[in-house]
């Protein structure tokens, strides 16, 4: 595959802490020759692992921003032995439009792994990420949330390989992370995904769920940062006395294993959930109604759930269309 079109003057190997950029060749009218400068910090002390840090997958998804603005502001060379790559908006366009997808190219870039050096922006992000900067790490976070659309408990995540090796690594990293609920999705061969194209690169690699909604939880990102330390602590890269342990006791681990644990929108209109997040439900549970504001006399539309779970995530927009996710559950670990 072609090397990427990305630059930076940032220097990889270099000790001490650099404040540079991404720079994305992207021309258009008002800038023929302009790039699209995302933000990126590199912090470096001798030999040791690499924690690479990236938040802004999704521009309306923000607490992993925020975290990771404080940790560059708070994380310094003598504090670590190894190195720290930080990007808190890696997309920075959607980041900068607070949307999920690019305004440049309309990519979701948690759908264009592993990218293309010669795609649009998004692609050629994708492509840096799996090419150059994965190959560079030992162990990674990649932070989410519900965005705009969404609102979840807060979680920390990990996705199964074919590898039991390094999913007991990957495992051990999210028991270490200390985030209420440590979620385990099923091995997906989508490698569009961040996640399967990380842990096809042998990373071990987390994820996550720390809030919702379009705005900033408070909680959640205390979530982070507490689990960004002990993540920085478990790979030996800060020292285990600056672990701060779990936020709220031992991690309760749940997974998500098919598609059943979601419910759909079977009709457009306007839904009203019959559930909270939390919840405990039982298959065939009524999971909320569809109305039809516009033709009130029509009876509203239900919607069941197909299995057994907890209420781990729920629509927050009230306005649906047929297919668009309004809950999905999660279930403990056996």
């Amino acid at each position: 595959m072609s090397q990427s079109m990305i630059w930076t003057r940032v220097d990889y190997e270099k000790d001490g802490k650099q404040n540079g950029w991404l720079q994305l060749p992207h021309s258009v009218t008002r800038s023929a020759y302009g790039n699209v400068s995302i933000p990126l910090t590199v912090i470096k002390n001798g030999k040791g692992p690499t924690a690479f840090l990236m938040a802004g997958n999704h521009g309306d998804e923000y607490e992993g921003q925020v975290a990771l603005c404080k940790l560059i502001q708070a994380l310094e060379p003598h504090h670590i032995q190894g190195r720290v790559i930080i990007i808190p908006a890696i997309n920075l366009p959607a980041a900068m439009a607070g949307v999920r997808v690019s305004p440049i190219d309309q990519g979701n870039l948690n759908r264009s792994f592993p990218g293309d050096p010669n795609g649009t922006a998004t692609y050629a992000i994708a492509h840096y990420i799996d090419t150059v900067l994965y190959p560079m790490a030992d162990i990674h976070h990649d932070l989410h949330s519900g965005g705009s659309s969404l609102q979840y408990l807060p979680f920390a995540s990990m996705r199964q390989s074919q590898d039991a090796a390094l999913n007991a690594r990957a495992t051990s990293a999210l028991k270490a992370f200390g985030a209420p609920i440590g979620l385990i999705w099923a091995y997906s061969p989508d490698s569009r995904l961040s996640s399967v194209a990380a842990v096809n690169r042998n990373l071990v690699a987390l994820g996550g769920e720390f809030g919702g909604g379009g705005s900033v939880t408070s909680s959640g990102v205390r979530i982070v940062e507490q689990g960004l330390k002990n993540l920085l602590a478990h790979a030996g890269i800060i020292e285990a006395s600056r672990a701060v342990g779990p936020y709220a006791g031992p991690s309760r681990l749940m997974e998500i294993k098919s598609r059943d644990y979601y419910v759909y929108a079977p009709e457009a209109g306007l839904f009203e959930p019959a559930v909270e997040l939390g919840d405990m439900v039982r298959r065939g549970d009524v999971c909320g109604k569809v109305y039809f504001v516009d033709n009130p006399g029509r009876a509203p539309e239900p919607c069941y759930f197909e299995g057994d779970g907890m209420v781990i995530c729920k629509r927050h927009f009230g306005r649906v269309e047929r297919g668009d996710c309004v809950v999905h559950l999660a279930t403990d670990v056996a």
